[in-house]
This record gives structure tokens, sequence and C-alpha cells, in this order.
């Protein structure tokens, strides 16, 4: 998998060295990217035979326990193993976690100790200045723009699949940053494609229940234009298939405003003269589709702060309890996009 912002070792690194056995005894992880971390809890569970997990493996709830105890655990000896493994999810909230200043300084080298934490600690205070110094410790930030796509091309690589190009970003646009939605989103297209072992832009499109021609991605073509007849009509129908019209005029709201966002950076990277290389970077899209925010771009200028502030108004009037019909909140948005 692509490499992430982050302090310490990768996600793909200490994937690795997990699974390789290759461990070191204590770790540190936090950050508010939690699927990752969860990820590699997983791996250190795998370190012990599941023969001899009663004995040798504890994972521990950080707001039920007692540092005092914990440590205890970490201090133990393997029975009849190589190793005993302890998993703490949870650290921050873990009662006297300060006392393991002293441990993160002499670890049990019989034991590989595992400290997850919930977000981001303050990490000049100890415990978490001394783990920082001497545990294996990585920081899991939210992934976005092309370090979510080279996330979810990973993924595809690790199952096996190949894909065609832009479909991460498309998994991307559709799913937002959280990762256990769009990890989800990859397992499944993987079982849809089945022996094909190719994922495809139109697979992706089919599998979120959408047809080529009425679809998310063509509703932007079709505001980017200005073909509001057109935009209206994808619309109400997305809303139409959906269960529940008020959550999906929503979800749409959002990726038109992630859209726009994208082309707003267009202005910015055109203004700078970057080259297209540089503005994909910037912007958060393959190279590929530079064109055709480009484009968009120079259709769209004059209208982004107008744009920006219909698409804050429908939002804030969908959440905010209205009862007006979702489908008119949208028709009402559509027009204000369309409308020079």
């Amino acid at each position: 998998m692509a490499k992430k912002k982050t302090t310490g070792p990768s996600f793909q690194d200490l994937s690795t060295a997990f699974q390789n056995g290759n461990v070191k005894p204590l770790y540190f992880f936090y950050g508010e990217e939690g699927f990752l971390i969860d990820e590699l809890q997983k791996l250190a569970v795998g370190l012990v035979p599941a023969h001899e997990r009663d004995f040798n493996l504890d994972i521990v709830f950080g707001p039920e326990a007692q540092a005092q105890a914990v440590l205890a655990q970490c201090a133990q000896l393997p029975m009849m193993a190589e190793r005993r493994v302890v998993i703490v999810r949870g650290f921050d909230s873990l009662d006297g976690n300060a006392l393991f200043k002293s441990y993160a300084e002499r670890p049990n080298p019989h034991a590989v100790v595992v400290l997850c934490c919930n977000g981001k600690p303050n990490l000049n205070q100890h415990p978490y200045r001394a783990l920082r110094q001497h545990a294996v410790a990585a920081s899991f930030d939210i992934l976005k723009g092309g370090a979510l796509a080279g996330w979810i091309d990973g993924r595809f690589r690790q199952l096996g699949a190949k894909t065609e190009s832009g479909v991460a970003a498309m998994i991307a646009d559709l799913s937002g940053p959280d990762l256990r939605t769009v990890a989800g989103e990859v397992d499944k297209l993987v079982t849809y494609v089945g022996n094909r072992q190719q994922v495809t832009r139109e697979d992706v499109v089919r599998a979120a229940g959408h047809s080529r021609e009425e679809n998310v991605f063509e509703l932007q073509k079709a505001i980017a234009a200005g073909d509001q007849q057109r935009a209206l009509g994808i619309g109400l129908s997305l809303m139409g298939q959906a269960t529940n019209r008020h959550g999906e005029a929503i979800r749409m709201i959002a990726l038109l405003s992630a859209y726009f966002q994208k082309v707003w950076k267009v202005t910015a990277c055109r203004e700078r003269g970057l080259a297209e290389r540089d503005m994909a970077r910037h912007v958060g899209v393959p190279p590929y589709y530079v064109g055709e925010y480009a484009a968009a771009e120079r259709r769209l200028a004059s209208r982004l702060p107008h744009a920006f502030g219909a698409l804050l108004a429908a939002d804030a009037e969908l959440k905010g309890g209205s009862q007006r019909d979702p489908r008119a909140v949208f028709a009402l948005l559509v027009r204000r996009l369309t409308t020079s």
C-alpha cells in the first residue's frame, strides 16, 4: 500500500514486520485513523498461534483496567512459547498509565506490547513522551486526496485485483476519507468482479447501484456544463432509487461540495502557473483528470463563491430538521449551481 503521512514507520512497514514475525518489544500507536490501528492490532494477535492464546495473549480495554495490573501482564514470561502479546486498546484512558514511563525504558524482551490510543494524546507529557523515545511509535492521520487513492490501489493489490485508471479516485470521491467504509467498498468490488480480476470505472458505478448515465459523476459533469435539466434529472433519479431520500440528498451535496473544492483549488494552481503534475498533486486527483477539472474551472470560476454559499445553505437546511421535501431542496440547489 502507498505510504501516508505519518510519524514513525508506515503502516506498510509495520504490517510487513508483523506478518513476518520481525517484531520489537513495545509499540505505541496513535492518531485519528483508527481503522489502520485496528488492522495492526489484528496482525499483532496473529503473532500468537491460536492454541497458545489462552496463555500468551491479553487484550485489555483501557477504560476498564488499572495500569498496575496491565504492567504485571506485560512483565509475565510466555508459557511454553516464543513470546506473549499484550494489546491495550484505549491506552489514553487507562487509569494510571503514567506508570508506563518506566516500562518504556526497560520493556519485557519476551513480550510484544501494543499500546493504542484513541486520537492523539499530549505527546509532551509522560508516558507518551517516553513511549515516543523508546517504543516503536507511529501516528496515523486521516488519509485524503492522493494518499487515500494510493491506499485504495494498495488494498486492491493486496486482494489480487487490478484496477482501471481512475477507479481509486472514484471510490475515494464516493466513500470519503473513512477507511472502514472505503475498505468495505474495495472488498465489495473485488467480490463483484469475481474471476475477471480487474475493476473498471463502470464496475464502481454499477456496484453502487447506479447506471452509466445516472450517477454522481455524471451529475457533476452536468452541473459543470450548466445543464440544469440533466443535472436535476440525475439527482432526482438517484434520490428515487435510494431507500432514504433525505440521506441521499445530503450525500450528493457532500460529494458536490468536495467537487467544487477541487475546482476551486485548480483556480489557485492556475494563478500560480503550476504544471499539470503539480496541479494534480495539489488538487488531489490523478494527473489524467486534471484536464477535466481545468475545463470545469474555466466554466465555473465566476460562480464559485455563489456555489459554495448555495451548497452550504442546502446542507444546513437538510441537517437542520427542515420539513421541506429534500427533492425541492435539491432542485433549488441545482438551479442555483447552474444559473450564471
